[in-house]
């Protein structure tokens, strides 16, 4: 054997230097070994304590190799201990034979394992290449550590503390360790890991050291015996790894599902308060009390419905996200609480629409009907008051005597003037009989202070009674009085005669000049102010008339001055005088320009309103036109989208984003709206679109648009969760499509089978109608593109499982049934612990212990129905 450091010296010492290729160095070592006794005797003790390392598990060891595993015995045992498998039963003689043939039962079993007993081959060669690699990946973080080859590698010590170290850092304290002192970090490591990592000592310390090359085969056995310690150590953390991800998941499920509820109550409350206040119909008495209600609708329609509109949507978006993430995952569906699912919701948000219709139509009938009660109560006051007017000093006019003390020619003039007075009374029945009508029709329509006007009806009427009554009483007095009276001036006659209508026409004039009116477009009070110009039209020929009535009262006066009479007051036929004649006359030419500017203000209000028409149906002709076709384009990008999805997403968002911008145009049709709602503007001839028409297509809009990025977000999901394939993707997508007849976005079943046939799916009726369950849970008859993909990637892909979830407990529990408190706060994080250990049952097995808990309902609970 040549000594490397001996060769080294020499050539440091100026003798003959000689040159050794490592790998002739590393043959000649071998040989070398194979004849020292030293070697031999290392390893033995090595190969003893290796077995003796299994074989205490088994509650015995061996002394002496060759005498311990002559009989086949203990060697059989080893073996199943390594295996944890069972070999044939060993035979009990003492005969050579017996020995012979357990031997061979070992040996058999090893040959069936295909481990070869000679020469080193390929496999071999990988172990140990492995394990190599193994030990280097690990100490590579350390300093003066480098390890290279399984013998002087670690003839320092450091490498076998750095392994320590590297999974068992409070084990070891390496900065203190120190590269110039070998035997005591290899007794330190040693030690440790007899003590803590159940390692026996193999070697001893000063052997390694005062050798200058440690036994490779020796020290590949014990640092495997680190790597099977440390291994079960990685499992566990595969398996903690593993249960942390499913618990993060659930834990994530949950929080969602919570966010969903708490959502999903606050908005059905919202509405729950919302809609009595919409089906509340008491009617206000007054049109400012009314108006008020309007305007308290329109705010919670600009201010309070929109944001809900908003939540109603996320809820729907986070719903469905929700659902995409449990499937991906292998959980159940989530069913929210009674009452809180998404179709309960656009359930109670549908009576909600309805409600909210209801009570704006039956806001502005009451406005109308208040409006016309007021239109209605101010001309009844009108008619009234100059009923009234007229009425004055009537019943003692017919009542007094003046008959009885009165000439021939006075009595004659007495009935005359009665005659006339009957003429002027029958003229104001109409007027008597409106005021009637007109308070009937508010008692009718529930007026408000109906009680006020009726008393006052009721006391015109009986008035007019009393005066019909009194007029046919006095006519008698006069009548029989008559035949004893001849004279009359036929003159005052035929004043009187010809006053009394052209009195009341005037009288009438007046009032319709007088007259409130109500309107609601331009043809209404054009059609007023045609028959206004019709009325002025007959001005002209009514002061001829009034004229020829002043003449006679001229000619009156005229003859009495002719014949010297002197004339006792006025005309006794008559109290209609000339004077007042002309003071209604000029008060009817004040009226007629007064009516004039009324009817022109209103002209123009109503042109206003028109203008306001007209300005509301050109932008809604518009708009409305604008969401359908947007409604239509979405569903068409649905079905034809292109390029990967986050390609579609991106587009998506930036088609999302130029409906957004398109708000401003229905905040300017909202103001204009309002505009016309506070001009009491109750149709629109210009458009077929109406204000809440336009608001339910635009939120319609708006939640189709995020409905469909929300369905692009659960493909990505989906895709990254089962790892599909853009390819597949594309794949599926164009499948789909082509039996999506209608280009709805959805399948009915038939086409549905067809699809699945042509994606390579043999289905019989059986099999098919499990799938639809899947696909199609509620029954609906319809298959969404979702559904098919989720269905797609759940055949072909692989999820965690609940036993794979038990599988990682067992590996904390150390193989047992159960786990403790201690070892999930040991092996968890601190929070996923604590959620396990609130939420697992005791474990109630025939092996179990005081704080035992159940890990199997526990991950089966997981993936089943319960509240995890």
């Amino acid at each position: 054997m040549v000594d490397y450091h001996a060769s080294n010296n020499q050539a440091s010492s100026g003798g003959p230097a000689v040159y050794m290729d490592p790998r002739e160095q590393e043959n000649d070592w071998d040989r070398d070994l194979l004849l020292d006794p030293a070697w031999e005797k290392q390893q033995r003790k090595t190969f003893t304590a290796w077995c003796n390392s299994h074989l205490r598990k088994a509650g015995t060891q061996i002394e002496n190799i060759e005498e311990d595993f002559r009989d086949g015995l203990k060697l059989m045992l080893l073996l199943e201990v390594i295996s944890g498998e069972r070999l044939p039963k060993p035979e009990r003689g003492k005969m050579r034979v017996h020995k012979i043939n357990n031997v061979n039962k070992a040996l058999d079993y090893i040959a069936s394992k295909g481990v070869k007993l000679v020469s080193i081959g390929a496999e071999e060669t990988s172990a140990k290449e492995g394990l190599l690699l193994w030990c280097q990946r690990k100490t590579a973080p350390y300093k003066n550590v480098n390890v290279q080859n399984f013998h002087i590698s670690w003839k320092d010590g450091l490498a076998f503390n750095a392994l320590i170290h590297r999974h068992r850092p409070e084990l070891i304290d390496y900065d203190k360790l120190r590269k110039d002192d070998p035997l005591t970090n290899l007794n330190n490591a040693f030690e440790v890991a007899e003590k803590y990592l159940d390692i026996p000592k193999m070697m001893d310390a000063e052997d390694i050291v005062n050798t200058a090359r440690p036994d490779e085969k020796a020290i590949m056995t014990y640092v495997s015996s680190f790597y099977h310690a440390f291994s079960g150590a990685q499992k566990a953390e595969t398996a903690a790894n593993r249960i942390c991800k499913v618990l993060a998941v659930n834990q994530e499920n949950e929080h969602l599902m919570e966010d969903y509820e708490k959502l999903a109550s606050d908005l059905l409350e919202w509405i729950r308060r919302t809609i009595p206040w919409l089906e509340n119909r008491a009617p206000e008495k007054t049109m400012a009390e009314m108006q008020q209600k309007l305007e308290d609708f329109r705010g919670y329609r600009r201010v309070h419905k929109p944001p809900k509109v908003q939540e109603k949507c996320q809820l729907e978006i986070n719903f469905n996200t929700l659902q995409t993430k449990l499937r991906l995952s292998n959980r159940p569906a989530f069913m929210p609480s009674e009452g809180r699912m998404v179709s309960d919701i656009n359930g109670s948000w549908h009576n909600l629409e309805g409600a909210e219709k209801g009570y704006e139509e039956w806001m502005l009938n009451e406005i109308r009907r208040l409006e016309r009660l007021d239109h209605l109560a101010e001309k009844f006051r009108q008619k009234a008051t100059i009923h009234e007017s007229w009425t004055d000093g009537k019943e003692a006019m017919l009542t007094q005597k003046d008959y009885e003390t009165a000439s021939l020619s006075e009595v004659k003039a007495l009935l005359r003037k009665h005659e006339a007075f009957e003429s002027d009374l029958a003229a104001h029945q109409d007027r008597v009989e409106q005021i009637a009508a007109i308070a009937q029709e508010l008692n009718e329509l529930d007026y408000y202070d109906s009680p006020s006007v009726n008393a006052r009806c009721q006391k015109i009427c009986e008035q007019w009674d009393a005066l019909g009554s009194l007029t046919q009483s006095r006519r008698e007095s006069l009548e029989r009085t008559e035949k004893q009276l001849e004279s009359i001036d036929e003159l005052y006659l035929e004043y009187a005669k010809r006053a009394a209508p052209f009195n009341n026409w005037m009288e009438g004039a007046m009032e319709d000049l007088q007259d409130m009116f109500i309107v609601h477009n331009i043809e209404e009070i054009q059609g007023l102010i045609t028959a206004h110009e019709q009325f002025k039209s007959t001005l002209p020929e009514a002061n001829k008339e009034r004229e020829a009535i002043q003449a006679i009262q001229a000619e009156v006066q005229k003859i009495a001055q002719y014949n010297g009479i002197k004339l006792s007051g006025g005309n006794p036929y008559t109290t209609i005088t000339p004077k007042s004649i002309d003071d209604k006359w000029h008060k009817v030419e004040q009226l007629v320009p007064q009516r004039d500017r009324a009817l022109q203000e209103e002209l123009a209000k109503q042109q206003s309103n028109d203008h306001l028409r007209r300005k509301f149906a050109t932008q809604a002709n518009i708009v409305g036109p604008w969401i359908q076709t947007k409604m239509e384009e979405i569903g068409r990008i649905s079905i034809e989208m292109n390029g990967t999805l986050e390609d579609q997403l991106v587009n998506l968002r930036e088609y999302e984003q130029s409906i957004i911008e398109y708000k401003p145009n229905i905040d300017q049709l909202e103001g204009d709206h309002q505009l016309i709602q506070e001009a009491l503007i109750f149709d629109n001839k210009y458009t077929a679109y109406t204000m809440e028409h336009l608001r339910v297509g635009w939120e319609q809009l708006l939640t189709t648009i995020a409905r469909t990025i929300n369905e692009i977000e659960n493909q990505i999901l989906t895709r990254d969760a089962k790892g599909i394939s853009q390819e597949q993707l594309h794949e599926y997508r164009t499948s789909f499509n082509h039996f999506d007849k209608k280009r709805t976005g959805q399948m009915d079943m038939d086409n549905y089978r067809a699809l699945l046939v042509a994606t390579g799916n043999s289905l019989g009726d059986a099999e098919f109608a499990r799938i639809m369950g899947i696909v199609d849970p509620n029954n609906s008859g319809a298959v969404t593109f979702q559904a098919f993909i989720d269905f797609m990637s759940r055949e072909t892909t692989d999820t965690d499982t609940a036993d794979q979830v038990i599988a990682s407990f067992k590996i904390l529990a150390a193989d047992k049934n159960f786990i403790t408190a201690e070892e999930l706060r040991r092996e968890l994080p601190p929070d996923q612990a604590e959620y396990c250990i609130a939420r697992m049952a005791p474990y109630s097995g025939p092996d179990a212990k005081p704080g035992a808990l159940d890990y199997m309902s526990f991950s089966t609970a997981l993936y089943g129905e319960s509240d995890l």
